[in-house]
């Protein structure tokens, strides 16, 4: 259950009239780690093992490589929805980065709110390709059709990955726009297909914290529909990744590392 209806009144004109909307569900989601308490988050409900898998990914705690994880429910709300999930992992593949970094509550719209330190490695990102300018809009006409909570509600975020000749690989929704990032690296490193990324899409603004999920996951090109914060791109530059932002319209702004978009001079010898 990923929507609710809602009644509410509308006012327009100058007059209240009765409307019945559908509204995303938040829900609070407590992790585990071998028994150990991890972080609280709020979430859309579902696609639980795809979060988890991407987040410990994306935060440093394991590894692109890890024996399946399976999570373990040990808590329901009474609506039926899980709230607390314990995952075991092997000792042998956990990361340094697990103990302390993260134990209090964050929420779904902010990735580094829970974390007790702020440490960061520039991961650079080294694959080269080339993307067509009109390309881009096509990606985000992609993710559109599978929006399904968005369409219902209008209040879900959405993130797609692509495969550099514009292949969809995954999409996810979520309340939170860094939860829809680690549910779809998730998806991708559940099913093997990481290495295959070339480009993901967000629906929200591009912060430090989703440029560094994507840093992690080695994704070279990022691209929005709003606007990236002012660490976002500089993190960007240094990292090797092209971040093109305000992709509404035909239009759309490239903020680094340009030489992955095809010149149009170029597009139009081509043809």
């Amino acid at each position: 259950m990923s929507t609710k209806h809602y009644s509410g009144f509308l006012f327009h004109r100058g007059e209240f009239s009765g409307v019945d909307d559908v509204l995303p569900v938040e829900e609070v989601l407590s992790i585990s780690i071998n028994d150990q308490p991890f972080t609280i988050t709020m979430r859309s409900p579902g696609k639980e093992k795809e979060l988890i898998r991407g987040l410990l990914f994306t935060e440093g705690v394991v590894g692109e490589v890890v024996p399946d994880l399976e999570p373990v429910v040990r808590g329901r709300s009474m609506a039926g929805l899980i709230t607390a999930l314990d995952v075991t992992v092997p000792d042998d593949y956990l990361l340094k980065a697990f103990a302390g970094q993260r134990s209090i509550a964050s929420s779904s719209s902010c990735g580094l709110c829970g974390r007790t330190t702020f440490e960061e490695e520039i991961i650079s990102a080294s694959k080269m390709f080339q993307l067509a300018p009109e390309m881009v809009n096509s990606l985000f006409e992609q993710v559109a059709l599978h929006q399904i909570d968005f369409k219902a509600s209008g209040g879900t975020h959405a993130s797609g990955v692509f495969s550099r000749d514009g292949r969809l690989l995954s999409v996810m929704e979520d309340i939170g726009r860094h939860n829809a990032v680690d549910k779809v690296i998730g998806d991708l490193l559940i099913k093997g297909k990481l290495q295959e990324a070339d480009c993901i899409t967000v629906s929200g603004r591009i912060s430090y914290e989703i440029i560094s999920k994507v840093m992690k996951a080695g994704i070279p090109m990022i691209a929005s529909v709003s606007a990236p914060s002012s660490m976002a791109v500089e993190t960007a530059a240094a990292a090797g990744i092209t971040l093109i932002a305000f992709c509404r319209n035909d239009k759309f702004t490239v903020y680094t590392h340009r030489e992955r978009i095809v010149e149009p001079a170029v597009v139009e010898m081509k043809k």
